[in-house]
């Protein structure tokens, strides 16, 4: 299934396909490499989010940021903060803003409410409990991430059958956060509904998309500006993680090569 990854142009890649169960079904290159993940770090910080409700550290309609804009709001990216830099450009809940500066809101929340530093909340979260052996965090919880394909064979199982939060709090972050609003998908396009959970990207109707064209509405992840990706499609019970070293920017095939692999994985289910 994985071949088609020898055939990109990028000085390095790994990728692995994994089935409904956590199990790997195929792999390919060195997985044990860790790969700067880039924004595929804001899912670990949606999750950890999660997990601080679930400990009763914080809860979803926290008041954070701007007035009106609770922590729901800035993990949906719906909190009306750019992509980069403090200030609201938007009341919240008006319009999907794509913002790492809304995820870092998010995190710094988190880190007071914990008394902790949100990099070390995160560890002892999610990545120590779920033995991702590699994955560091340095720098921003939007994208500050690295991590294996191992690391996120592991992220993945979670995501599937989640064992640190309830099934319940696992389905709110991969359920749809005000599905009225509209957005952009950085280098992708523009989508009116533009879907998206809690921190965590939702395909719903999008198209196209760097998913495949096979992937169902009910897919969900994300894509790094790393040259990295990874989705979850619960109806086909398969997951696809692929990392690489090249610069999306840098990378005019990335979301062609992406969808292609995509659909050869779903075309083995």
């Amino acid at each position: 299934m994985l071949e088609a990854v020898a055939s990109w142009d990028v000085p390095n890649a790994a990728a692995a396909v994994v089935d409904a169960d956590g199990t790997v079904i195929d792999r390919w290159g060195d997985t044990a490499r860790p790969f700067r993940l880039a924004s595929i770090t804001k899912m670990l910080t949606g999750w950890a989010a999660m997990v601080a409700v679930e400990e009763g550290t914080v809860t979803l309609d926290d008041p954070v940021g701007q007035p009106g804009c609770t922590l729901r709001h800035v993990l949906a990216h719906a909190g009306g903060y750019p992509f980069d830099g403090p200030d609201p450009i938007a009341a919240p809940e008006r319009t999907r803003i794509y913002s790492n500066s809304g995820i870092e809101v998010a995190a710094e929340h988190i880190a007071v409410a914990s008394s902790m530093p949100f990099s070390d909340y995160l560890t002892a979260a999610v990545i120590e409990p779920l033995g991702m052996a590699s994955a560091t965090m340095n720098g921003s919880p939007a994208h500050g991430a690295r991590a294996s394909v191992d690391d996120l064979v592991a992220f993945v199982a979670e995501l599937q059958r989640p064992q640190l939060i309830s099934t319940e709090s696992a389905v709110e972050a991969v359920s749809i956060q005000y599905p009225s609003l509209s957005g952009i998908v950085p280098g992708v396009g523009r989508f009116a509904p533009c879907p998206w959970g809690l921190g965590i990207e939702i395909r719903g109707d999008k198209s196209p998309h760097w998913t495949g064209t096979d992937n169902s509405p009910a897919t969900f992840g994300h894509f790094g500006g790393a040259g990295t990706m990874l989705w979850v499609d619960p109806r086909a019970g398969r997951s696809l993680i692929a990392l690489t070293d090249r610069r999306f920017d840098d990378w005019p095939e990335a979301v062609a090569s992406w969808r292609s692999l995509s659909d050869t994985v779903l075309s083995a289910a």
